[in-house]
């Protein structure tokens, strides 16, 4: 069950972006049938839902108009997102991530991050998400540009709690050697965003590490505040608990 919050921002999808095509759309007639591609120009109609995931992790220059086929496809896309049914996610970079949402006329925009919070939240007040939380976590970042915001609504509660110690467990090897743990984040600026990351973990991921029984995983959080040739030389690599 999707809380009240991603309840009303998928209905808000639903109502901005109803009844949007692509007019024109040729897609690309290697890799799509005729009529795979006319779903795109036929609004009012449900595109298959393999058909939708194709479309949404597709790359930009396989369509006539990439932002138009990602509006044609947001009520259906972010309904499969929250409901655990977008085969894709982890896996390939989303289509938002491709296109300047953030151009688009303001009710549009707005509802498109206003989505994306929702589902962050949805993702971190429950328990078995249906997708990882660090997956979820790079998806959103990719199509928000932006970490700060996911990163501050990490609350201190039990199920949240549970989530920073997976995302610290699948961030940790590429992080204490200062690489990025993300795959799809094309912005050129992956320095920053391993710093970002590493401030992080180091300031706030400690304390609920060990409240999760997890104290060898929140040392590691605590060394990412240190220089890297410095994180080495402490006995944590030595003891046994972290060699096993």
């Amino acid at each position: 069950m999707t809380s009240k919050a991603l309840d009303a921002a998928l209905a808000d999808i639903d109502t901005v972006f109803n009844g949007f095509a692509s007019p024109t759309e040729t897609g690309c007639e290697r890799c799509y049938l005729p009529e795979e591609t006319a779903t795109l120009r036929t609004p009012y109609t449900r595109v298959p839902a393999d058909l939708v995931s194709r479309f949404v992790f597709e790359g930009r220059d396989h369509f006539e108009d990439h932002a138009a086929v990602m509006r044609r496809l947001l009520p259906q896309t972010a309904h499969a997102m929250a409901d655990g049914s977008l085969d894709g996610i982890g896996w390939e970079q989303h289509g938002l991530s491709r296109v300047d949402w953030r151009a688009w006329p303001p009710e549009q925009a707005a509802a498109v991050e206003a989505f994306v919070h929702a589902w962050w939240d949805d993702t971190l007040t429950t328990p078995q998400p249906p997708y990882p939380v660090h997956e979820v976590f790079e998806t959103c970042a990719a199509i928000l540009g932006d970490l700060a915001p996911l990163l501050d609504r990490f609350r201190t509660q039990p199920v949240v709690e549970a989530h920073v110690v997976a995302c610290t467990r699948a961030w940790m090897f590429d992080l204490i050697t200062d690489d990025s743990p993300f795959r799809w984040w094309y912005r050129g600026d992956d320095a920053a965003l391993v710093t970002a990351l590493q401030s992080w973990l180091a300031a706030h991921a400690p304390a609920p590490l060990r409240a999760q029984d997890e104290p060898d995983l929140a040392i590691k959080a605590e060394l990412l505040a240190l220089p890297y040739d410095d994180r080495w030389d402490h006995p944590i690599w030595t003891s046994a608990s972290a060699t096993n």
